[in-house]
């Protein structure tokens, strides 16, 4: 628990000493709010689902493995079931894109 409370201390650390920067633009508009938001739910959104797509991939690879091992004739059902992990992340990367879309 202890290595889990001091990542979280310097996250929150790191994030409140990024906040303060001052950018100066010649001639252009200064980022606002809009665009930062839109820059961390983009990385929210495609974080969350890589994230989500290898802790599924996690046991549905190990399942899958355990069941080609007794018959390997349900190799190709376990490859479908490892795909749709998979689209999981891509779902991230498309919804990523929408947002910075906008």
């Amino acid at each position: 628990m202890k290595p889990f409370t001091l990542l979280l201390l310097t996250t929150i650390i790191s994030l409140s000493a990024a906040s303060g920067l001052a950018f100066a633009a010649e001639g252009e508009a200064a980022p606002t709010s809009s665009d930062a938001m839109k820059l961390v739910g983009a990385g929210l959104a495609f974080g969350l689902a890589a994230g989500g797509a290898g802790i599924g991939l996690g046991y549905v690879g190990s399942a899958g493995l355990a069941i080609i091992s007794e018959n390997p004739a349900l190799q190709s059902k376990v490859f479908i079931f490892i795909g749709m992990v998979e689209s999981i992340a891509i779902y991230g990367i498309v919804m990523m894109f929408i947002i910075l879309g906008q």
